[in-house]
C-alpha cells in the first residue's frame, strides 16, 4: 500500500454548524461559543489570585458547548439503530462494537444523480451502476451512493433530496459482502416525504425504512450525510471512516475521509 504522502486526500464529511437545515428541526445540532476572553475569566476562578490581564494578550481557551444527536453532523450507524437484531435474530452490535476493519476498505462510488428524489433503488438499479463501472464487488468493499441530495446539502430541501436504497438493492450489495455503505443524502432510504405519499396510497408498512430494515437479514452499517462524493472516481480509492467510541450507541459521529493514490 502506498504512503499517505503519496495520496490525495477527499474530506467526505460535513461540518457541524448552527442555522442550517441538515436535519429536521428537532435534531439539529447546536453550537454555543465560548471566547478567549471568557476563558480568561474562566482561568480566574481555577488559578485564585490570576487576574485576566496577566495572561497573554488577556485571553484564556476558547470552547464550544454543543448539543447534537449521535446522528447529527456525518456519522455512521450501527446495526442497533435499524433494529434489535441483525443476521435473522442475534443482538444487533451498537457502535461501539462496530468491527474496525470494516471502516478501512476499498470503496466503490455508484453515482445514481440521474434518478429522481424519492425514488427507490432496487437491485437492478445495482447491477448497472456496477456495469457502467465495470466492477464486480468483493467482500468488504465500501460502496457509496451519490444522489441528487450532496448539492443540495444546506439548502431548504436537503431532506426531501435524493433517491434512497430499498430492501431489495441494500440486500444485493449485503450478500456480496459489503458491509459498510454510504450515502450524501439524510437518508439511506429514500427522503421520509416521498415514503410518507407512498404509505399515504399504498398503506403498506413494509415501506418504510426499508433499506435500514434490511439489517434485520444481514448486519451492516452505513454513513449517512456525505459531501464531495462528486469528486471521487468510481474506484481504485480507501475509505477511512473510523466511528467515535459511545458505549451502546446506535451512531457515531465521523470524519470520513477518501485516500486516492496520486
Amino acid at each position: 500500500m502506498s504512503s499517505i504522502k503519496s495520496r490525495r486526500i477527499i474530506d467526505l464529511s460535513v461540518p457541524l454548524k448552527n442555522d442550517i437545515p441538515s436535519d429536521p428541526p428537532n435534531m439539529r445540532p447546536h453550537i454555543r461559543y465560548s471566547s478567549h476572553a471568557t476563558g480568561a475569566l474562566e482561568f480566574e476562578e481555577l488559578f485564585p489570585g490570576l487576574k485576566a490581564v496577566e495572561l497573554p494578550d488577556g485571553q484564556g481557551a476558547a470552547i464550544e458547548h454543543v448539543t447534537l444527536t449521535t446522528h447529527s453532523g456525518t456519522h455512521l450507524d450501527a446495526p442497533w439503530h435499524f433494529h434489535s437484531t441483525m443476521n435473522g435474530g442475534e443482538r444487533a452490535i451498537t457502535i461501539d462494537e462496530v468491527p474496525l476493519e470494516w471502516c478501512i476498505q476499498p470503496g466503490i462510488k455508484l453515482d445514481l444523480r440521474h434518478l429522481p428524489d424519492g425514488y427507490v433503488c432496487s437491485a437492478r438499479d445495482m447491477e448497472l451502476a456496477l456495469d457502467r463501472i465495470e466492477h464486480k464487488l468483493k467482500p468488504l468493499e465500501i460502496v457509496l451512493i451519490n444522489t441528487r441530495a450532496g448539492a443540495a446539502f444546506g439548502a431548504a430541501n436537503y431532506l426531501d433530496c435524493g433517491c434512497g436504497m430499498g430492501r431489495e438493492a441494500t440486500l444485493y450489495l449485503l450478500e456480496q459482502g459489503v458491509r459498510l455503505t454510504g450515502t450524501d443524502g439524510w437518508s439511506w432510504d429514500a427522503p421520509f416525504s416521498a415514503t410518507r405519499r407512498r404509505f399515504t396510497e399504498t398503506r403498506d408498512p413494509s415501506i418504510i425504512w426499508e433499506g435500514h430494515k434490511a439489517g434485520r437479514d444481514i448486519g451492516y452499517c452505513h454513513l449517512e450525510k456525505l459531501t464531495n462524493l462528486d469528486k471521487l472516481p468510481a474506484k481504485d480509492f480507501t475509505v477511512i471512516c473510523l466511528p467515535v467510541k459511545i458505549a451502546e450507541a446506535s451512531a457515531g459521529w465521523t470524519r470520513a475521509v477518501a485516500l486516492i493514490d496520486r
